[in-house]
């Protein structure tokens, strides 16, 4: 028997920005059946209330398959070779992967039994078996996993908040930034942090708390994502009857980070007058919840972020001066990831085990050839991109040739440039590149040039003319 699809849904693919369906209706199921008639049985049964159902009818099938997609549960009936099947179980444990398995056998035969469970499979079910006992395994094995993927989350996310620094590397543009860190944060001060989109600025703001030794909570908030109408009170509160709807009075978020530290995330897209009440908080110390009278002292450290220049946005009458002012006391800019990609291997292997263990599946083993692939990409997205990239290579199993396809000899970046050349270049590539890259800093002077690579004007001319035939001929 052949592998057959059920026809159902995939697994959603993390990078076309869906979320993985949560808990156990969302799991995907491999069934190992030679036997048609409880082939058919099992699928009826279990196709429809399962995101993914798939059938093998052997092991090396069963194998195919699970090497192209990940499964959660893996129901394997005996009488397919019981050594066999608890061999393969063994061995996808050993190589990592976390799905349950739930054994179908003719007889209770107890050495069968014990060797299954030493795999580590989850249940053992006897034949004929009847369709609610295969239901309530199933969903029993799939309600554990989901509890022990939920308890992972949730010991990560302190794990976070304690440490609060997950920001791995060891380029000199990383340092910079955790020296920062390390100077800022037992001052008081306001701080502003700048980096494009995906560069981990949430981070360096939880690092600066954690290094801060102040007592109370890290509050975070979007500015970008909540609306002027509902921003302000969910900075600084409001009473009861305060507005439409403000059935009882409720404490914002600066009385939440009393004795903490507030971030304010993607502070450019703050509306104006809101931008003048922060102002006044900043200045004075104190807010003033939406319907009271009265102001309330509050103490807690600001710390906000960016992706955005301000001081562009202030010459737009886009942000106010005086606010720009008062929160760019301490600047810390994060490098984009192109400009540390040395990074790129310590962060891969780190988002490898790390969603690895959240996901229940093996580790990739990258390669020489995946970190040369990874390196010579842009990253927009920066980190975070990486991280998806990452997500997105365990459920295939290996790194995908389109997610990161390199830049182009002839466009790198500067930035990328800075940081080395791919190793993957030859010599003739990097002089190339290497030439143009000292050309275009020197504005085109041809002698100029030349003087600084430590040539002949005649030998830049020559070789820059090889290259623009090079180029007219493609």
């Amino acid at each position: 028997m052949q592998g057959a699809k059920s026809g159902v849904r995939p697994i959603p693919d993390p990078e076309a920005g869906q979320a993985k369906e949560a808990g156990p209706q969302g799991a995907s199921i491999l069934i190992v059946e030679q036997d048609a008639t409880a082939a058919d049985e099992l699928m009826r049964l279990l196709v429809g209330r399962y995101a993914l159902v798939e059938l093998a009818g052997d092991i090396d099938t069963a194998e195919e398959l699970r090497k192209r997609c990940h499964f959660d549960l893996f129901v394997v009936s005996l009488p397919i070779s019981a050594h066999t099947a608890v061999d393969w179980l063994r061995s996808i444990r050993d190589g990592g992967a976390r799905g349950d398995a739930i054994f179908l056998a003719k007889y209770a035969d107890l050495d069968t039994a014990i060797a299954a469970l030493r795999a580590g499979a989850a249940d053992l079910i006897v034949k004929p078996f009847r369709a609610e006992q295969v239901l309530a395994s199933v969903q029993r094995c799939l309600e554990r996993r989901q509890m022990m993927r939920e308890s992972f989350l949730s010991r990560r996310r302190a794990r976070v908040e304690d440490d609060a620094w997950e920001m791995f590397g060891e380029s000199e543009a990383l340092r910079e930034v955790q020296r920062m860190v390390a100077r800022v944060a037992p001052a008081a001060s306001t701080v502003l942090v700048e980096g494009e989109t995906g560069t981990g600025k949430e981070l360096v703001a939880r690092a600066i708390h954690a290094r801060s030794g102040r007592r109370g909570r890290f509050v975070a908030v979007n500015c970008g994502s909540i609306s002027p109408e509902l921003l302000e009170s969910e900075l600084f509160g409001h009473t009861k009857g305060a507005f439409t709807g403000a059935q009882s009075a409720r404490d914002g978020l600066f009385s939440s980070a009393e004795g903490g530290t507030i971030f304010l995330d993607e502070i450019g897209e703050m509306a104006l007058p809101l931008q003048a009440n922060l102002l006044r908080v900043l200045e004075q110390r104190r807010i003033r919840p939406l319907g009271a009278d009265r102001e309330i002292a509050v103490n807690c450290r600001v710390i906000a972020a960016t992706n955005q220049r301000l001081r562009t946005r202030v010459e737009k009458s886009e942000f106010r001066e005086d606010l720009f002012y008062r929160l760019n006391v301490l600047t810390i800019t994060i490098p984009a990831l192109r400009q540390r990609i040395e990074d790129i291997p310590i962060l891969a292997k780190h988002f490898s085990e790390t969603l690895a263990a959240e996901l229940g599946v093996a580790p990739i083993p990258f390669n020489h050839a995946d970190f040369v692939q990874m390196q010579s990409y842009h990253w927009p997205g920066n980190i975070r991109e990486l991280k998806n990239v990452i997500e997105r290579s365990l459920l295939l199993g290996k790194l995908p040739r389109d997610c990161c396809p390199a830049t182009h000899v002839g466009t790198v970046s500067s930035d990328s440039a800075a940081a080395g050349f791919p190793v993957a270049w030859t010599l003739q590539q990097v002089e190339k590149q290497h030439m143009l890259r000292v050309l275009d800093s020197v504005e085109g002077n041809k002698s100029e040039a030349a003087r600084r690579l430590g040539v002949s004007r005649k030998t830049l001319d020559r070789k820059l003319h090889a290259w623009s035939r090079t180029h007219d001929a493609c």
